[in-house]
């Protein structure tokens, strides 16, 4: 190869890596650094803790804090049952509605499992406002006051449901779909992902993040009788450890043991989701495991994240 042709070799080459090594800086401008860490904006706070000394017992974990970033994540996009975590849903199509909160509504056979026959302390005839039903479905999970409200939508049952996907492409919900009010009916399924949109979502009405983590109620749901008294499916609210603002325990066979919580944590805001886990006491346990497992690594290996 002569001299004159190998310069112009040499030339072009070196022209073109100096065009390629240009587009590199724009890219990286789009990321701007943490002018406290010098680290990018968009690294997680909470790397120090160590994932793999936190042992789940859940199929499917997520906890993120309050500015999105994940604590921890464990299959977390894999769509699967979520049980009666679907009643967050319920209650927020419900209050969208504007309904009269002290209109009575009567319980109906409309308003029975036919899915799983569960039973239920609500019998044909027991009378109760839509805010007391409401109460009773997200604090002590109460099948027929979740059916017995979307009965008495505008519209029906079918209707309810079909409000229900609508407000979960609303907010952002794309791997889920509902089937039913109550969470009966595998057909609801979700994303751990999606679970947690779903609890920021919830959190935002005052009603369900005082219903979710209030200890125990009590009805009148019959002319001349005694009351009724309900307790709170999630029995971490009896821990003092713990400072739980939004709640909901769920359970069928095909969705195992599942659990959402907006809860803080170390002084951090943090969405907990535990799907699928097997044992009735099992959600609870993770829980106390990723509450212990943050606050050590607070106070030693990760500091306070930000």
């Amino acid at each position: 190869m002569n001299k004159p042709l190998l310069l112009c070799c040499l030339m072009a080459t070196l022209l073109a890596g100096s065009a390629l090594s240009g587009e590199k800086p724009e890219q990286l401008a789009a990321i701007k650094p943490d002018s406290r860490t010098g680290q990018a904006e968009t690294s997680n706070p909470w790397k120090a803790l160590n994932p793999k000394q936190l042992k789940l017992a859940s199929e499917s974990a997520l906890v993120v804090d309050s500015k999105g970033n994940e604590v921890y994540a464990k299959r977390i996009d894999e769509p699967q049952p979520i049980a009666s975590i679907t009643k967050l849903m319920t209650a927020m199509v419900v209050l969208d509605a504007a309904l009269a909160p002290d209109e009575r509504i009567t319980i109906t056979r409309d308003d029975r499992d036919l899915i799983r026959y569960s039973g239920s302390r609500l019998q044909f005839g027991a009378t109760l406002t839509r805010d007391q039903l409401l109460r009773l479905a997200l604090m002590a999970s109460e099948n027929r006051a979740a059916n017995a409200l979307a009965s008495n939508y505008p519209g029906g049952r079918k209707a309810f449901v079909q409000a229900m996907n609508k407000k979960a492409r609303a907010i952002g919900m794309t791997s889920s779909r509902f089937a039913d009010p109550a969470g009966l009916d595998s057909g609801n399924i979700a994303t751990a992902r999606d679970m947690v949109k779903l609890v920021r979502a919830a959190q935002k009405y005052p009603l369900i993040r005082e219903a979710t983590t209030t200890g125990a109620m009590s009805v009148y749901p019959y002319k001349g009788k005694g009351e009724l008294h309900f307790n709170n499916t999630n029995r971490l609210l009896k821990n003092d450890a713990w400072k739980i603002h939004l709640s909901k325990t769920g359970y069928i066979n095909e969705a195992g043991r599942c659990l959402v919580m907006q809860a803080s944590i170390a002084d951090q805001s943090l969405v907990i989701v535990l799907l699928n886990s097997f044992g009735k006491l099992t959600p609870f346990g993770d829980s106390n495991r990723i509450r212990k497992w943050i606050e050590s690594g607070d106070r030693g290996v990760a500091g306070k994240p930000g």
